[in-house]
């Protein structure tokens, strides 16, 4: 506003009033100018962001563009204290021994079966990298409460804060809510979430894995939005294809030799990279986003007639997996 009309506004504001000090004529005209010009000032402002946002969207895709061509500056995990949900077998496992491997200070184990539990840590133990584990429910929360109030005793609040997770909805919203308050106090974490494709593409006969990754997908989307201004912490959602694991044991799609089943082991290496480089999403393997962006626009006749050629609308009928 220029600063002579701002100055006649005030004045009319100031000495606008009558002698039974009820607002004059001249008030009431000087708070209708001020608002008109308010009002035309939030519309120029609306205007150039409207203009600058093409802008801003090109520099932003050209800017990722580029720096995906360049080597990412990657997190020393040498102090960090990795927590694992469901860490006693499957990707849980080969997460565990991968982030031994890239030098985790610390790595502590959450799952059902002690057994299963025990030899990882052993395992781990063997290669040098400390490790612990603990008989914890994800999917009963006054478990997760207790055993969370366990490792954050038994760790300092020099410790690094960075927390796995390879669990579903609902312990993944107990487990996330016990950890990530100290992780913003310290500014310092970071939330893992192994999903799935499945979460954006779903197949018959896996209707509540489906749905629970999904619910997950949905939550790690918005907590990663939620996390944009909030310096230390981050997320990473990893989106795999089938992955060869006892989950799925069974499960055959028409063409393998194209879609082969992931090695648990490379799905575990590509995450903890995609955690270190601080990468919010990753699809294994790429080509998957070429199925995000399908179903996107074509109609669902189509998608029928794709799920029902590569194999995926019957591939659950020799399932033999674990649930």
């Amino acid at each position: 506003m220029p600063r002579r009309l701002s100055l006649q506004i005030h004045a009319l504001f100031a000495c606008g009033r009558t002698r039974s000090g009820s607002p004059s004529l001249e008030a009431e005209i000087g708070r209708a100018l001020c608002v008109c010009v308010c009002a035309r000032e939030m519309e120029l402002k609306s205007a150039c962001r409207m203009l600058l946002f093409p802008v801003q969207m090109l520099f932003c895709i050209v800017r990722a563009s580029l720096l995906s061509l360049l080597p990412n500056r990657r997190k020393d995990l040498t102090k960090e204290v990795v927590l694992i949900t469901g860490g006693g077998r499957g990707i849980g496992r080969h997460l565990a021994k991968e982030f031994a491997k890239q030098g985790a200070r610390k790595v502590i184990l959450w799952g059902r079966t002690e057994k299963c539990l025990k030899e990882t840590a052993e395992e781990i133990c063997l290669s040098g990298t400390e490790c612990h584990y603990f008989l914890c429910d994800v999917a009963n929360r006054e478990e997760v409460y207790k055993q969370a109030k366990v490792v954050r005793e038994k760790d300092s609040d020099d410790d690094a804060l960075l927390k796995s997770q390879h669990i579903n909805t609902m312990g993944q919203f107990w487990t996330t809510k016990a950890f990530l308050p100290r992780m913003l106090e310290l500014r310092h974490g970071h939330v893992v979430c192994i999903n799935s494709i499945l979460s954006q593409s779903p197949i018959p006969g896996a209707i509540d894995y489906c749905t629970s990754k999904a619910s997950s997908l949905a939550f790690m989307e918005s907590l990663t939005l939620g996390l944009l201004d909030c310096p230390g912490v981050g997320c990473t959602t990893v989106l795999p294809f089938h992955t060869n694991t006892e989950m799925f044991q069974g499960m055959r799609v028409r063409f393998p030799q194209l879609f082969p089943p992931l090695k648990p082991e490379v799905v575990a290496q590509k995450t903890v990279d995609a955690v270190r480089a601080d990468k919010a999403f990753l699809y294994l393997p790429w080509t998957m986003h070429a199925l995000v962006i399908l179903k996107s626009f074509m109609p669902q006749v189509a998608l029928e007639e794709i799920h029902k050629f590569s194999g995926t609308y019957t591939c659950m009928n020799t399932f033999k997996g674990r649930t």
